[in-house]
């Protein structure tokens, strides 16, 4: 009984070592990626697309949809949120441009896309015009509207006429940019920490633009800010003034101040924006 006690203790560290080897990387459930091209140009981007729980078996069902920028950094808090507060949602993030210069990848980051599609003004400074190209978000707008959309709503059961927008920071301001723009894009505009400082001059004289053509927002809007981002909020603040004085009866907004800073502020910003959004939809069914 001794010899077979001393042979486990010393067979048991090489069996625990082959246990700990076998990884494999961890999925969100019921969660797809699929590629797909800006057909404006070259550019490659993916979805990533989750779909709610009995999706399969809900035949004629029609889902509500939360696309979002920043795919990779939106997606867990997103999918954690509306899978205890919005379960009959689908969720399509937008992820940065895949085959975007190596050279530029490397030295900036994966994310470098971003500082081109979510922005509206191109720089003064003529190298980081050159390097980054500012300002298309007119033409990522083309793409959500004319790719993203005609692929998500030609594939899965979506309800168009509930579409909402999620977007923090830089995808905060380009929601911002699309809510003046094009409003019925979406129904639901999820802005958190918009960096709408330096644009403001742009969005005041889109705004004027479009009261002129009479255009009603027709949308439902949550915009927030840290407690801690002073210098941002009195911007925020005056995006939220121009709204508010289109007198648009159309528009429902709220405006919420969420704890930190505008990095740490952002995780209940995800929470309080899909709780705000959940009884909205509830609320319509």
């Amino acid at each position: 009984m001794k010899n077979h006690l001393i042979l486990v203790f010393l067979f048991l560290p090489s069996l625990l070592s082959i246990q700990a080897s076998e990884r494999k990387a961890f999925e969100i459930p019921r969660t797809e990626v699929v590629s797909i091209q800006d057909t404006q140009s070259d550019r490659q981007y993916e979805l990533y697309i989750k779909l709610p729980k009995g999706y399969s078996e809900k035949k004629d069902a029609e889902y509500p949809v939360i696309y979002f920028t920043d795919a990779v950094w939106h997606m867990e808090i997103l999918s954690a949120s509306t899978e205890f507060l919005l379960e009959d949602v689908i969720l399509v993030g937008i992820s940065w441009q895949k085959n975007i210069d190596a050279k530029l990848k490397e030295e900036v980051g994966e994310y470098v896309s971003r500082f081109r599609d979510y922005t509206v003004i191109k720089s003064s400074n003529a190298e980081h015009q050159a390097k980054y190209q500012f300002g298309q978000a007119s033409q990522h707008l083309a793409f959500i509207r004319n790719d993203v959309f005609k692929y998500v709503e030609s594939n899965y059961q979506t309800d168009p006429s509930n579409r909402t927008y999620f977007g923090y920071s830089a995808g905060g301001l380009f929601g911002a940019y699309v809510l003046l723009s094009a409003p019925d894009t979406f129904k639901n505009y999820l802005l958190g920490s918009p960096s709408v400082q330096g644009d403001m001059t742009y969005l005041t004289e889109l705004n004027s633009d479009a009261q002129l053509k009479s255009v009603n927002l027709n949308a439902n809007v949550f915009i927030s800010h840290g407690s801690l981002e002073k210098e941002l909020s009195s911007h925020i603040e005056e995006y939220i003034s121009l709204l508010k004085n289109r007198k648009d009866t159309s528009l429902s907004l709220r405006q919420v101040v969420i704890e930190g800073s505008h990095q740490t502020g952002f995780p209940m910003t995800g929470v309080r924006a899909v709780t705000w959004l959940s009884h909205l939809i509830k609320d319509k069914d």
